[in-house]
């Protein structure tokens, strides 16, 4: 059995020693790093695949240990998410985000040997699916099959093509149907958020930030992808770090130094800087 490489995110180094010492009587666990933050968390899985982690609920920085979960929430091969709190308050919502378990710190051997447990049953639906069987039939009995040739006239071969060429253009539009909503998930569910209510998105490192009227998401989007899909939809570049809802916006303001920065519309009004670049091209979208 290949060993599952574990991630410990804790401000605490005595919390994060004893998870080794406890970690070391699990043959299948290998512990590969260690973080502070959930920002250093998501940089180091960025380059390390980790099947599991140990992460605390309250973590210093942006990135709250449920929000690390929920970036991750979209991935291929999500790792085992095992929560460590102080108490039992957050429970309910750790186990909705899929949690494989949730422990009170300090914890007890006893206790621990139950998210062992837990952990190799998560090990055994870890590993790839195998092949299936007629996928390795042997060559030479793929090289019997023989392919069936059919001449068609010129009339009918013009007939087939277009009919092929019309099937190719409806099932290339039907896989960009848009729904005008994005997906992101919170607390083990999946929202759909509508495009008219995004006001802004801020890039962070490989990640993302979706900011709503009364909420942002961390999502595991990449700002050149939203931008990508949300360009037709009114949404602007406006600098590196934010994609921007045009409808949204009220003012353009100039500040000194030749530096633009417009403000967005409801209760809390925000502020984005414009980069020099893209100045230019925003007036001429906006009719300026």
């Amino acid at each position: 059995m290949s060993q599952l490489n574990v991630l410990l995110v804790h401000r605490d180094p005595l919390v994060r020693q004893s998870l080794r010492e406890l970690l070391g009587e699990a043959d299948f666990c290998r512990v590969l790093g260690e973080a502070v933050t959930g920002e250093e968390a998501l940089a180091m899985l960025e380059h390390i695949p980790y099947g599991v982690i140990f992460t605390a609920v309250d973590l210093p920085g942006e990135v709250s240990g449920f929000e690390l979960a929920q970036a991750l929430s979209g991935k291929k091969h999500k790792p085992a998410m095992v929560f460590i709190a102080e108490d039992e308050t957050l429970a309910f919502t750790a186990f909705e985000m899929g949690a494989t378990d949730y422990l009170l710190w300090p914890v007890k051997g006893e206790r621990f040997g139950k998210t062992i447990q837990r952990l190799k049953q998560f090990r055994a639906h870890y590993k790839e699916i195998p092949e299936p069987a007629h996928w390795k039939e042997p060559a030479a009995e793929v090289s019997e099959e023989a392919t069936v040739q059919v001449h068609l006239g010129d009339e009918d071969e013009d007939r087939f093509l277009k009919a092929l060429s019309q099937a190719w253009d409806y099932t290339s539009q039907a896989r960009q149907v848009d729904i005008e909503k994005l997906a992101v998930t919170m607390d083990g569910r999946t929202l759909l958020i509508p495009y008219t209510q995004i006001i802004f998105v801020e890039a962070y490192e490989d990640y993302s930030y979706v900011h709503t009227a009364k909420q942002k998401f961390l999502t595991s989007y990449r700002l050149k992808n939203l931008e990508d899909r949300l360009r037709m939809h009114r949404f602007f570049r406006v600098h590196r770090k934010y994609l921007v809802n045009l409808d949204m916006v009220t003012e353009i303001a100039s500040l000194p130094g030749s530096n633009f920065m417009l403000r967005t519309a409801g209760k809390t009004r925000i502020e984005l800087p414009i980069s020099r670049r893209r100045i230019a091209e925003l007036k001429k979208i906006l009719g300026l």
